[in-house]
C-alpha cells in the first residue's frame, strides 16, 4: 500500500470519527433545547421523547469507541493526529454525559407540570440557552481544531455559574417563604444543577480541544462563590 493511500485512508477514518462526534453533539444540543422547552411548556410528550432518544446518543458513543480503537490499532497515529483521536474518544464520553443531563431534566417535567409555577422557572431557559450554545460552540471548535474558540467557551462558563448561584438563592428563598414551594423548587434546583454540569462538561471538552490543537493545557480556571455548588453536590446530582 502506498504512503499516499495510507494517509488518505487515515484522513477518511478521522473524518468519519469527527462526523460521529458531530452527530452526537447535534443530538445532545437538541436534547437540551427540547428538555427545556418541555419544562417551560409542561409538555410531557416532548419530555418522554427526549428520554427515549438518549439511547441513540449512547449508541453513537459506542461507535466512536470502536472507531477510535480501530484507528489507533491499525494506523498508529502520532503527535497531533494521536491527540485528536484520543480527544475524540474522551469527548464522546463527555457528550454522552451531557445527553444524560438533558434526559434528567426531561424526567422532571412530569413532576413540575403538576406543581404551581414559581418565579425562578423564568430564569432557567436563558441558562439552558447559554449551556446549549457552549455545547454547540465547543463541538464547532473541535471540528475546526480552533483553540481560540475553545478558550471562548471556557470563558462563557462563568455566566452559567452565575445563573446557577442566583437561581439557587432564589429557590431557597421561595422554599423558606412557603412550604408548598419545597417540592417544585427542589426539582427546579436539580434542573439548574444539571444545566450547570452541562456547562462544566462543555468547558472540559474545550480544554480537550485546546490540548488537541496546541499540545498545551489551558490554565486552571478560577471560581468564585462555591456555596451553592457545595450544597447541591451534597444533595446529589
Amino acid at each position: 500500500m502506498s504512503a499516499a493511500h495510507t494517509v488518505k485512508a487515515f484522513d477518511d477514518e478521522l473524518d468519519q470519527l469527527r462526523a460521529l462526534i458531530a452527530e452526537m453533539g447535534g443530538l445532545a444540543e437538541t436534547a437540551i433545547t427540547d428538555s427545556m422547552r418541555a419544562l417551560v411548556q409542561r409538555d410531557s410528550e416532548t419530555a418522554i421523547r427526549v428520554v427515549q432518544e438518549d439511547a441513540r446518543i449512547d449508541a453513537i458513543e459506542a461507535e466512536v469507541e470502536r472507531a477510535a480503537v480501530q484507528l489507533i490499532a491499525l494506523r498508529a497515529p502520532m503527535a497531533d493526529d494521536l491527540r485528536e483521536v484520543i480527544a475524540a474518544l474522551k469527548i464522546a464520553s463527555v457528550v454522552e454525559r451531557i445527553g444524560d443531563y438533558a434526559k434528567n431534566i426531561a424526567k422532571r417535567v412530569h413532576v413540575i407540570e403538576e406543581s404551581p409555577t414559581i418565579e425562578p422557572l423564568s430564569l432557567l431557559p436563558e441558562m439552558g440557552r447559554i449551556a446549549g450554545e457552549m455545547v454547540h460552540n465547543v463541538l464547532d471548535a473541535f471540528a475546526a481544531r480552533d483553540a481560540y474558540k475553545a478558550v471562548q467557551v471556557c470563558e462563557r462558563d462563568r455566566a452559567v455559574d452565575d445563573f446557577y448561584n442566583s437561581i439557587f438563592r432564589t429557590l431557597l428563598t421561595h422554599m423558606m417563604e412557603n412550604t408548598h414551594n419545597i417540592t417544585p423548587a427542589t426539582h427546579l434546583l436539580f434542573v439548574a444543577k444539571n444545566l450547570e454540569r452541562i456547562g462544566d462538561h462543555a468547558t472540559n471538552v474545550a480544554e480537550m480541544v485546546y490540548f488537541a490543537a496546541t499540545g498545551h493545557h489551558i490554565a486552571e480556571r478560577q471560581r468564585g462563590d462555591d456555596t451553592a455548588y457545595m450544597a447541591a453536590d451534597r444533595a446529589g446530582e
